[in-house]
């Protein structure tokens, strides 16, 4: 049996068709969005990314510098001339770095005046002192060979005249503060090289301009001192 509609019937349900259409559109939309949250694929419609700046390189620190390696090598600078002529060498200890002036060309045999060679070399340390913290002691040595004379009764006497003769003139050529300056005889008894030997005598009979270190120095600090 055949059914018919009506014209009226047919074009009062026709809006069926195009909702359908639509419906089916937005289903599939849907679909495809989903879809591609699954899949990690950005949408149309989602937000750039962001843009991040390049990571900027920064120059590694330089290694931290040794004092005592540092002050050696000033030292080395500004005494150039006399380290390589021999008249002047460099000794490091644990009390800190030691100039040793030799007494060949600074003092006359058993005698504590400055030779005017000496006063030369000894004002361009004192030059260098200025440019430098560090408290200095200034020790006199001698050799084991006995002494006795009318001004110096032993090599005691003639180790700490020598000391304290270098003092005075650090403190005239250069105006260095006293408090850094300090002055010691030894005698024959801290020797640089065998007594046996001429050279090895030659090498104990100096004068030792010591630079001493911040460890030194506080460790002997005399009780009660202020710093300026």
């Amino acid at each position: 049996m055949n059914i018919r509609l009506s014209a009226t019937q047919v074009s009062r349900d026709r809006w069926l068709i195009s909702y359908a259409d639509f419906m089916t559109l937005l289903c599939a939309f849907f679909m495809t969005v989903y879809a591609a949250t699954l899949t990690g694929t950005p949408a149309a419609t989602a937000a750039p990314a962001a843009v991040t700046a390049p990571a900027v390189e920064t120059a590694p620190e330089p290694p931290p510098v040794d004092p005592a390696v540092a002050l050696r090598e000033q030292v080395e600078r500004a005494l150039a001339p006399e380290l390589a002529a021999g008249y002047l060498q460099l000794v490091e200890d644990p009390r800190g770095l030691v100039i040793e002036v030799p007494e060949a060309g600074a003092f006359d045999v058993g005698q504590a005046n400055l030779a005017p060679e000496a006063q030369a070399m000894l004002s361009r340390i004192a030059t260098m002192l200025t440019t430098l913290p560090n408290a200095v002691r200034i020790e006199g040595h001698s050799d084991t060979t006995p002494i006795r004379t009318p001004q110096y009764a032993s090599n005691w006497d003639l180790s700490t005249a020598r000391a304290t003769r270098v003092v005075a003139f650090l403190l005239t050529a250069a105006g260095l503060a006293p408090s850094r300056l300090s002055a010691a005889g030894y005698a024959e008894f801290r020797p640089r090289a065998s007594n046996d030997t001429p050279e090895g005598r030659a090498r104990n009979r100096r004068v030792d301009l010591v630079l001493l270190n911040d460890a030194t120095t506080r460790a002997e600090e005399p009780a009660g001192s202020v710093r300026p």
